[in-house]
């Protein structure tokens, strides 16, 4: 969430950053408002109760009937108080979780994902004496990908990976474990149901839509994660890091849910976006004034994944429409698919600053600083969505003979060059 104080001193910068985000600015004069009588409430509660404690001072050494009355007067009067100034702050705290994090002003202004920014294209397109061809058909012909009997299973959106598609994928957790942790990322194998309150506090069920993307149990009042870091965040809620501590850096693999309410008919064929799927994260609680290096640092990492990989890529930079609640600023990695002839999302990194650690709770013991302590930052970044890094293998590591030949990386891991080689494992 934002810093209160912060809203109540600059309200105009917070509109702005709010309505850069497709958010209503109307909301932060909604809170103000509500502010403004809660805190009115608050003084007012404060004043009756030094009242009440001056009164009791009186009774202490000389009871009379009417300081007796007026004693119950300001009991009944404190007790409704409490209970307005509760009922108000939970209709504050409603509108103040509406509130978006602020985007950086570096941060390309756009009302959507047509307007994101494209920095740099990376790679060589690999160029084919053949028509190309997309993933599913090539997965389907090498008994790579099963969504014919996962529907009968499970329904639409579903896949089974099989025969060397999933050696592929533990390769591929296998090469970011190796790389990640020689940065001293902690690998980690997180919970994949989270309780509501951890959730609401990773902010990623505040608005309508992201409750309707995510699995709940309302018996249990639990959460399917929809992407393995909501539930490394509030690993360390209610700490307090040591400067020489931080960055602390995970990386977690976890399967991830989704309903993709909003994607009727996109996508349906296949393991591009699907409803369980798993991934390899990486998290990172920094120091405040370093996060926007901490951003760059998981970025260039996701960028030597790919570039070990050796498939064709490009960065873009998110416009303020397409952030999204929690970042403040976001990158997305996008891989050229030869078989579709674009390119798709593979990797997305965020800066989360201070947003969710306020919720969580999660604070730096400051050495140097007037201020004792301070809200860490938070960070995330895609090290591999698996299903997606498949994808993007088997489009761009074709042959005119059918087969895939396995990135060289990637080789010592599933124990062959080329699915449909010699070598059967």
């Amino acid at each position: 969430m934002l810093d209160i104080n912060f809203i109540r001193q600059n309200p105009e910068k917070v509109r702005e950053g709010v309505r850069v985000k497709n958010i209503d600015p109307k909301l932060v004069d909604k809170f103000l408002r509500l502010d403004e009588r809660w805190r009115g409430k608050i003084a007012t509660l404060d004043q009756l109760k030094a009242e009440q404690n001056s009164l009791s001072r009186e009774l202490a050494k000389n009871k009379s009937e009417h300081q007796l009355a007026r004693a119950q007067l300001l009991k009944k009067r404190i007790t409704e108080l409490t209970e307005e100034l509760t009922r108000l702050e939970r209709q504050r705290n409603e509108v103040l979780f509406q509130l978006p994090n602020l985007p950086f002003e570096s941060v390309p202004v756009g009302k959507n994902e047509t307007e994101n920014k494209i920095l740099r294209e990376v790679g060589d397109k690999p160029r084919f004496n053949f028509q190309p061809k997309d993933y599913l058909t090539l997965a389907e012909q090498l008994d790579l990908i099963d969504v014919k009997r996962a529907a009968k299973v499970s329904g639409s959106r579903f896949g089974y990976l099989k025969n060397e598609a999933v050696l592929l994928e533990f390769g591929l957790i296998r090469l970011a474990l190796g790389v990640l942790m020689k940065e001293g990322f902690i690998p980690v194998v997180p919970p994949v149901l989270i309780n509501k309150e951890m959730m609401e506090a990773m902010g990623y069920i505040d608005r309508k839509e992201d409750r309707e993307e995510a699995y709940f149990f309302d018996k249990d009042q639990m959460y399917l994660v929809g992407t393995s870091e909501q539930s490394v965040g509030p690993m360390h809620a209610d700490e307090i890091f040591k400067e020489d501590e931080l960055p602390k850096r995970y990386v977690a693999f976890s399967a991830c849910f989704r309903r993709e309410a909003g994607s009727y008919g996109k996508d349906t064929k296949g393991i591009l976006r699907v409803h369980q799927f798993d991934k390899v994260e990486m998290f990172s609680f920094c120091h405040p004034d370093k996060s926007k290096e901490e951003h760059k640092i998981l970025l260039s990492l996701e960028e030597q994944l790919m570039q070990l990989l050796k498939i064709p890529y490009r960065v873009v930079e998110i416009c303020t429409g397409d952030l999204g609640t929690v970042a403040a600023s976001r990158f997305d990695i996008e891989a050229w698919l030869p078989g579709q002839g674009e390119y798709r999302e593979t990797h997305s990194t965020s800066n989360a600053t201070d947003f969710q650690a306020r919720r969580l709770n999660i604070k730096l013991e400051t050495k140097n600083s007037k201020l004792k302590t301070r809200y860490v930052h938070t960070l995330n970044g895609t090290a591999f969505a698996i299903g997606r890094a498949i994808i993007a293998i088997i489009e761009n590591y074709q042959t005119k003979k059918g087969t895939i030949v396995i990135p060289k990386v990637l080789q010592p891991y599933v124990g062959k060059k080329e699915n449909g080689g010699n070598i059967r494992v």
